[in-house]
């Protein structure tokens, strides 16, 4: 799996898990996050600098909805049982 393809996983179990709480309002502020794309299946594309970006979704989520909406984006990717290293995941989500 690629950097891109990998970032982009991660996003998708993130807006994935912030669909399960907030519902379609998900979709919208994901798709307000400069460098990504979300299809009709809501697979998210990352473009650019992938852990800024996948940083910048889960501070848009913040914003919104506060702490507790780390806690569901840390949660889906546990969920998600994809690896990516400690040093490659951003900050906020550790």
């Amino acid at each position: 799996m690629t950097d891109t393809t990998l970032y982009s996983a991660l996003a998708t179990s993130i807006l994935k898990g912030q669909l399960l709480v907030i519902g379609p309002l998900a979709v919208d502020q994901a798709k307000m996050v400069t460098g990504i794309t979300v299809d009709s299946s809501n697979t998210i594309r990352i473009t650019g600098n992938e852990k800024e970006v996948l940083t910048n979704l889960v501070k848009r989520f913040e914003r919104l909805f506060g702490k507790a909406s780390i806690e569901v984006c840390k949660e889906a990717i546990k969920e998600s049982q994809l690896s990516i290293s400690d040093k490659d995941l951003p900050d906020i989500l550790k």
